[in-house]
């Protein structure tokens, strides 16, 4: 097969995932705040399996936070975050423990920002540093973790460009 189409096909399919996964947390009230769980974040481990897991998470980040009527600056920074985790996550694909920590870093560098300057919450920024932060642990490192073990030991086909 084509590498290109499959790259592509492998893009797509991370996105379409991670917008699914952010909707069904939007349905928790889950997806957005100050308090997030984004399932979808877990899915932030797959560029230790593909390069193209990195715009496939990306765009779906930009069409999740689209789809769930975010604020314009957190359509743009959310995402800027999103894409600077996901190439931190490739970057350490070699270290299983460390691929979950650069999307929890950017997140909770930037998304309280947004969320002050985007939708005015007036909590201070170290709190919702705090909160963002914790609950970017649990969908990166908590379910993250189980998703990529659960890969390498059930099999990672989908991932693998042939």
């Amino acid at each position: 097969m084509n590498k290109k189409i499959y790259f592509t096909c492998q893009a797509a399919m991370t996105a379409a995932l991670y917008v699914v996964l952010t909707l069904v947390a939007g349905a928790f009230n889950l997806a957005n705040g100050n308090i997030q769980i984004r399932f979808s974040e877990a899915l932030t481990i797959l560029p230790c399996f593909t390069p193209a897991a990195v715009p496939g998470l990306t765009i779906g980040c930009l069409l999740s936070n689209w789809l769930t009527g975010c604020a314009p600056m957190d359509i743009l920074f959310g995402t800027l975050a999103t894409l600077i985790g996901a190439a931190g996550s490739y970057f350490l694909r070699n270290h299983p423990w460390l691929v979950p920590l650069p999307p929890v870093l950017s997140n909770t560098l930037i998304v309280p920002w947004v969320l002050r300057y985007a939708y005015g919450m007036n909590i201070p920024i170290p709190f919702m540093m705090l909160t963002v932060g914790a609950g970017e642990v649990i969908s990166c490192y908590v379910l993250g973790l189980i998703f990529l073990y659960a890969l390498k030991k059930f099999g990672t086909s989908l991932f693998e460009i042939h």
